[in-house]
């Protein structure tokens, strides 16, 4: 029986973690977040670093479970981690001692669904899905970061989750490489049409890649504004949609809003201080 209504749902989630050794006090991270997603919708998580939304992400995952509020996927409540989620990670995770193509079909091992000779086909679809054909049996240690991430990227979505988790996949890679592999998962996405969180800091990344941006404030983490960008940017986006006008008037006005949250944070900041001395 299949499920109708968003495809994900996360009601009034808040995270707390325990104080350290050493600390006096927890540390609150996410405040009373709320939100739906549907199938096939790229939705980023935009925020400035350390914020939670990386954390909201790994509860999504199932990696963290939150302290207050429920994480549904499917209509079923988010208990841990499955093969329903996929994640990409900043750091290349890769197996050395496994080809390119290798990796890759790693991440049919554990499908049922299809035979071995499918498991291939799969790991060769996506092989050049993410234009590494031609490294198909260089060792991972012997390719770029740019190619590492790719081969991480094509060995998720090989595993066929519902649900793909990035947490600034990107972030690590000097900035031709990035638009490169920007430019390559607009072109993914356009295939696949695979339900997506991608957290990031990059106002540009978040317009170019998203269907929807959530906007978070500093810690704790709530969500000051939801973007859809389809009502400002019309027709399908690649890396040239940089160029435009409309790109331009939203990626300022998106600018805009962070800093002014960076302000309203600073001021807080400087308000408590004062009151504690």
């Amino acid at each position: 029986m299949s499920y109708e209504g968003p495809f994900l749902r996360l009601r009034q989630i808040s995270k707390t973690f325990a104080a350290e050794p050493g600390k006096a006090s927890s540390t609150h991270v996410i405040d009373s977040v709320s939100m739906d997603i549907d199938a096939g919708e790229f939705v980023v998580f935009l925020g400035p670093s350390g914020c939670g939304k990386t954390t909201l992400m790994r509860i999504v995952g199932g990696l963290e479970i939150p302290t207050d509020g429920e994480a549904l996927l499917a209509g079923q409540k988010i208990m841990g981690p499955d093969r329903r989620k996929g994640m990409v990670f900043q750091a290349y995770t890769s197996f050395p001692w496994l080809t390119v193509v290798e990796n890759i079909r790693f991440g049919t091992k554990y499908r049922n669904d299809i035979s071995n000779d499918e498991k291939q086909q799969v790991a060769d679809y996506y092989l050049e899905l993410v234009g590494l054909k031609g490294f198909a049996n260089y060792y991972v240690n012997r390719i770029s970061g740019g190619m590492r991430q790719r081969v991480a990227i094509a060995r998720t979505l090989a595993a066929n989750p519902e649900i793909l988790l990035m947490d600034e996949p990107f972030g690590a890679l000097d900035a031709q490489t990035r638009e490169f592999l920007q430019s390559q998962l607009l072109e993914i996405n356009t295939t696949e049409r695979k339900t997506t969180i991608f957290v990031t800091h990059d106002v540009e990344e978040a317009v170019v890649l998203a269907d929807r941006i959530f906007m978070f404030s500093a810690r704790p983490a709530t969500i000051i504004d939801e973007i859809v960008v389809s009502e400002h940017i019309s027709g399908e986006r690649n890396i040239a949609t940089k160029e435009t006008e409309p790109f331009f008037h939203l990626r300022n006005h998106v600018r805009d809003l962070m800093r002014a949250e960076a302000t309203r944070t600073q001021e807080l900041t400087e308000h408590q201080i004062m009151q504690s001395g």
